[in-house]
């Protein structure tokens, strides 16, 4: 302990000596460490932290499969009394959704955060009760009384911390709710937002009811693995497709996955994985760097080496105080790191999440916590190590005699004499152009998806979300009667062009529904009695006219299309070429759900009177799919009440002017001609934004760690350089005192100097195409060989490394032979 004291108290000494070397040090490592730790944060917050539950590693979610292997969590109501009869490996199987319930308790309504579950729900996820009791089983049967269970927040500013409320009634939906308890504070925040109201889905034990709106978790029985769990669900498939021949296709099934696994779809990880490669290669470049001072360093400490060898200084003595030094510089710029990063990452992710899972919302969920905290200074440790090790080997070997008989002078020194140097220079130009190339494909992803035609107009439109929860809005007559209305208002506000409303916006997700055509009949290889599905979307008069989407072929709705009118339904141009590749789709008539979802029962024959254009309504970059809209008027009743209670209506108006200087007019004209609350208030803009934030944040952290890789890159070779160039100053000198003039010096070192950067530019193209193919699937509208990329990127780190070059070559050029000559 007393050696390192002192070791340590010497390091600390030679660091103060030399402020300039320490700050260039500590600067690097600060920069490479720093992007770990800011890497490994989010890693460990959406990877390695357990969910907040009771032993999680127990907690399952069930999931559809298929030949493709494990599909998603969806459930019906069917699906979740079959999940509940798996006794023998699960147990508190319980269903939640979340959404958004009105609160018309108050002197206005309000929305507030709702989750819907079955009765074990919160006693599996460990939500602890402040007040009351959990929800009953008798609760949750059909027709069972109406119970809410409360959040605190909820509790202590609508009731007062009303310690009696419990038994009291709170209205929701317009329609009364006894509260029955009231949750301590509790985190739900990787799921969504944390509810502020919880009420029961009160399912039919018995139902049949196909429709997916919810998911499933269970607790697995003591004993049981999850790869047992998975294989019994696979087999317990077969009962179900006897009980239910058309809800599922004979290769489909089910199976089980752990909660977290759930959570983190496979492209979130590959996304953290290459996030990880490239801070990976940013701190091999600092510590290139590193490395390099340290070499620098120990050659001007060669004479004090030697005479501590002389005086009796053993190799493993100076190895130890070598690597203290690097260890304390490591430390350092680990401890600076550590707050750089998360501080870094926090301001970064509070731009764009980039729909990361379990960040939180503004990336409040990635903290620093003990993992990251040990993660930064084992990487800090390591690293002091690794970098360190090469110069204290290399600087422990100094031949005593050799050295004390050298002069000051060094014109032997050379290449040939900092071979290792000039290794970490090409490494560092390796690795910076690989960094470079990825950023750059990021980037022409990014602008590929910027001029993307999403098929529709984004510009001047604004939409806005309302909750029709409640009896009152469970047929489509009184929906379609508060659309009408608030319309009507809408048109009222100057500036506005065209309104509607719709259940569901482009790129924000939607329905799929299975679908017949009337008279056509199956295909031999049918696996059901459909003849496709698609998208299914509900919509008012004026929906296509708001989002100019134009019509290719018959007409779009009108108000004549009503609950009373003939059914009909429009498509798109991808569903017509897909099912109607030679024929008219306008001379045909669709069933759509009915058979699969009771909901649909009520469906009838629709006429298909429309084709409209394609639109990527599931994302810029993915194909159109078929997509089918239905009036709004025309909803089967039961359908529409499942529709409302599981998403808001939509509202959507097309602006003359910016719609966010009409935002106040429009929400408070929807409240007054409606009675309730809006929310999500967001122009179409920003929600085409929103869609691309994934891809644009792989390419802002890309292009940040290649700037940094290029930037430590160029300083590499010009401190390589400009170290030669001090080196050889008598060798220069004696050159130009027989005759080489200032263009032959200058010429001698850009050539050295670019040899090695040309040598690390041919090396990094290999490596570049080989992390080309890994990130396929993040590019877009970019091949993995794209010439722009690899032909432009290699020139910018050809010139960055001539101005790195010229600089030291320039200064060589300018040595005065006589003051060259009489130096030692």
């Amino acid at each position: 302990m007393e050696a390192f004291l002192k070791d340590l108290k010497q390091s600390l000494r030679m660091f103060a000596q030399s402020p300039a070397f320490t700050l260039a040090a500590v600067a690097a490592l600060t920069l490479g460490i720093g992007a770990n730790t800011a890497i490994f944060s989010v890693v460990n917050a959406v990877l390695l932290k357990p969910v907040a539950m009771p032993d999680p590693d127990r907690i399952v979610v069930f999931i559809n499969t298929s030949q493709r292997g494990p599909g998603g969590p969806a459930a019906s109501p069917a699906k979740f009394a079959h999940y509940r009869q798996q006794t023998d490996i699960v147990e508190n199987v319980s269903a939640f959704n979340t959404g958004v319930m009105n609160y018309t308790g108050g002197n206005f309504p309000e929305q507030l955060k709702s989750g819907r579950v079955s009765a074990d729900f919160l006693k599996l996820v460990g939500a602890p009760f402040l007040r009351g009791r959990n929800f009953t089983a008798e609760e949750d049967l059909p027709q069972g009384p109406k119970a809410a269970v409360i959040s605190r927040s909820l509790w202590e500013t609508r009731f007062n911390a009303d310690p009696n409320v419990i038994g009291k009634s709170i209205s929701l939906g317009s329609e009364p709710y006894t509260i029955v308890g009231v949750l301590d504070r509790f985190d739900f925040r990787e799921f969504g937002p944390t509810p502020q109201v919880w009420t029961l889905f009160q399912f039919d034990p018995n139902s049949a009811d196909q429709g997916h709106y919810f998911q499933v978790l269970a607790r697995l029985k003591p004993g049981v693995t999850v790869q047992q769990a998975y294989s019994r669900m696979q087999a317990s498939a077969k009962n179900y497709r006897e009980k239910f021949p058309k809800a599922i296709g004979p290769n489909a099934g089910f199976g089980v996955l752990k909660i977290q696994d759930s959570l983190v779809r496979g492209d979130v990880k590959s996304s953290l994985f290459v996030y990880l490669g490239a801070v990976a290669f940013v701190l091999l470049i600092a510590c290139a760097n590193v490395a390099n001072l340290l070499l620098v360093r120990a050659t001007g400490r060669r004479r004090e080496i030697a005479i501590r060898a002389a005086i009796g200084g053993s190799r493993g003595r100076i190895i130890r105080q070598l690597l203290t030094e690097s260890i304390v510089l490591s430390l350092a710029g680990g401890i600076l790191g550590l707050f750089v990063g998360w501080a870094g990452i926090r301001a970064l992710l509070s731009i764009n999440t980039a729909g990361l899972p379990r960040v939180g919302a503004a990336g409040d969920m990635v903290g620093l916590d003990w993992r990251v905290v040990g993660f930064t200074v084992g990487i800090a440790l390591v690293t002091g190590i690794v970098f360190g090790l090469i110069p204290a080997l290399q600087s422990s070997k100094t031949d005593l005699t050799t050295t004390l008989k050298e002069s000051s002078g060094r014109s032997g020194t050379g290449f040939r004499q900092n071979k290792v140097r000039s290794v970490l220079v090409v490494v560092e130009v390796a690795l910076a152009l690989v960094l470079l190339i990825g950023s750059a494909l990021l980037i022409r992803t990014a602008m590929a998806l910027g001029h993307v035609d999403p098929g529709f107009d984004t510009h001047n439109v604004l939409t806005l979300k309302m909750s029709l929860k409640g009896q009152q809005f469970e047929k489509a007559e009184a929906v379609e009667q508060i659309v009408r209305n608030g319309v009507e208002r809408l048109k009222t506000i100057p500036g506005v062009v065209e309104a509607s409303a719709t259940c569901c916006v482009p790129l924000q997700g939607g329905y799929g529904l299975p679908f017949r055509i009337v008279g056509r009949p199956l295909a031999a290889d049918s696996q059901g009695p459909f003849h496709g599905g698609g998208g299914w979307m509900t919509v008012s008069p004026g929906y296509f006219e708001v989002f100019k989407i134009p019509i290719k072929k018959g007409r779009f709705f009108n108000e004549r299309d009503t609950g009373t009118a003939t059914p009909v339904v429009i498509i798109n141009e991808a569903m017509a070429k897909q099912y109607w590749p030679k024929a008219d789709p306008l001379a045909d008539k669709l069933v759509i759900g009915k058979g699969v979802m009771r909901e649909f029962a009520a469906e009838t024959d629709r006429q298909i009177i429309g084709i409209v254009a394609d639109i990527k309504s599931n994302g810029l970059d993915s194909d159109p799919q078929p997509q089918m809209w239905i009036p709004q008027a025309q909803v089967p009743d039961l359908a529409n009440a499942l529709n409302v209670s599981l998403t808001p209506v939509s509202w959507i108006v097309r602006t003359q002017v910016p719609p966010q200087s009409l935002s106040n007019a429009i929400q408070q004209s929807l409240r007054e001609s409606t009675g309730l609350p809006v929310t999500d208030v967001e122009s179409m803009d920003s929600i085409v934004s929103t869609s691309v934030s994934r891809q644009r944040f792989n390419m802002w952290v890309m292009s940040v760690f290649g700037g940094c890789a290029l930037l430590l890159a160029a300083i590499g070779i010009y401190g390589l350089m400009a170290y030669s160039v001090e080196q050889r100053t008598q060798e220069i000198g004696i050159r130009m005192a027989l005759g080489a003039q200032a263009a032959q010096v200058r010429s001698m070192v850009v050539t050295q100097g670019m040899g090695l950067a040309m040598v690390g530019i041919v090396v990094g193209l290999a490596g570049a195409f080989a992390l080309a193919r890994f990130i396929t699937a993040f590019l877009f509208g970019v091949t993995t060989k794209d010439p722009m990329v690899f032909t432009g990127v290699p020139l910018v780190l050809a010139v960055v490394a001539l101005v790195a070059v010229w600089l030291p070559a320039r200064r060589a050029s300018r040595v005065d032979p006589l003051i060259a000559l009489r130096a030692e």
